[in-house]
């Protein structure tokens, strides 16, 4: 059966689960016009654990959305696949993590990082952060050299890193925007080069990477301020506590959404930390802060950003907490998020 074909006879009004593609669509991957990439991966989290376990959550949750989407008519159509998820990231992430909490347990009791022991787990760990890179831009170099729009799905959000490299290789210039309570610019954190806090100080090594905008920021350390306060303008933070104030003061949120607008480039990279939500529709996930957005609010800025002729040329979505007790809210509301961004990313590129 040709894709058309199986547009012309799939209900969109239906069950979602008579199809176990993601969100019950009925197409192949070579069908679907956005691949989203899981990474199970959550060795360095310093909190809450469950993000490895997100991307089957998040599929499982995903079957339960519905398919209408109010500004990207008949998205459905264009098709958005989940890849397979690759069971030795999955498994090393596992008997890493194992590793890791023994390295930071160790720390918190007193233990040298100069250790010998403790030196040979954390250089372990960071050659398997190399690996999992490395396995994350082949990946996604693989899929948008068949011209695809690609998300990736973590996992914490160290995940990242290898589709950032990926984007470096094709394109000479991008922005991040990165919508977060944490301003993740610490040169390492708990011993971990690739940690999860880590991500954006990581991002910037890359010459490709013109400009971090980052949005909804609320937690913080003084190394990250003076990091922000020395990048001569290339980090740009909107901090949670500002625009709150802003608005308590008789700003609104389009206008702020047009400030932030107009500090990035033509070319957007989009990194979504679950935990830049209000913490009530993210309860589970790895480090909760008090503050942040409604789901509305991201997807109204994002809107305005694709009217504004930008274009978004990927995507991740991470930190999605599932709970001990299989309490799928958090997936839940990351399924819709997500099903949101990616057609709005695939829009912007003109899909």
């Amino acid at each position: 059966m040709t894709k058309q074909e199986k547009i012309n006879s799939f209900d969109a009004n239906g069950i979602g689960q008579l199809n176990d593609g993601m969100y019950g669509l009925p197409f192949t991957l070579d069908e679907c016009e956005t691949v989203l990439i899981p990474v199970p991966w959550e060795v360095t989290v310093s909190y809450g654990g469950g993000t490895a376990q997100a991307p089957e959550a998040i599929l499982e949750a995903s079957y339960q959305v519905d398919l209408y989407d109010p500004v990207v008519k008949d998205a459905w159509k264009k098709g958005i696949g989940m890849d397979d998820i690759n069971e030795e990231i999955k498994t090393k992430s596992h008997e890493l993590r194992q590793q890791a909490e023994k390295y930071i347990d160790a720390l918190a009791n007193g233990a040298s990082a100069d250790n010998e022991d403790m030196q040979k787990i954390s250089a372990h760990i960071k050659q398997q952060g190399l690996w999992l890179n490395e396995q994350v831009k082949n990946r996604v170099l693989h899929f948008l050299n068949k011209n695809k729009s690609v998300g990736l799905i973590g996992g914490d959000h160290s995940t990242p890193l290898g589709m950032m490299q990926a984007l470096a290789e094709k394109y000479s210039n991008f922005a991040i925007l990165q919508i977060d309570a944490h301003a993740d610019l610490r040169n390492a954190y708990e011993g971990f080069e690739f940690s999860h806090a880590s991500i954006m100080y990581n991002a910037l090594k890359l010459k490709q990477v013109e400009k971090l905008v980052q949005v909804g920021i609320r937690d913080y350390c003084e190394e990250e301020i003076d990091l922000i306060n020395n990048s001569k303008g290339r980090v740009k933070t909107f901090f949670d506590r500002d625009i709150k104030y802003a608005q308590f003061n008789g700003d609104s949120w389009d206008r702020i959404c047009n400030r932030i607008i107009n500090e990035l480039p033509q070319h957007i990279y989009l990194s979504f930390d679950i935990d830049g939500l209000d913490p009530k529709l993210c309860p589970n996930t790895g480090t909760p802060v008090a503050g942040g957005f409604e789901t509305e609010q991201v997807l109204f800025l994002l809107e305005k950003i694709v009217k504004s002729g930008k274009k978004i040329i990927a995507f991740d979505l991470n930190e999605v907490g599932v709970s001990d007790n299989g309490n799928d809210w958090d997936a839940n509301v990351a399924a819709r998020i997500l099903y949101r961004i990616a057609n709005l990313a695939a829009f912007s590129q003109g899909k």
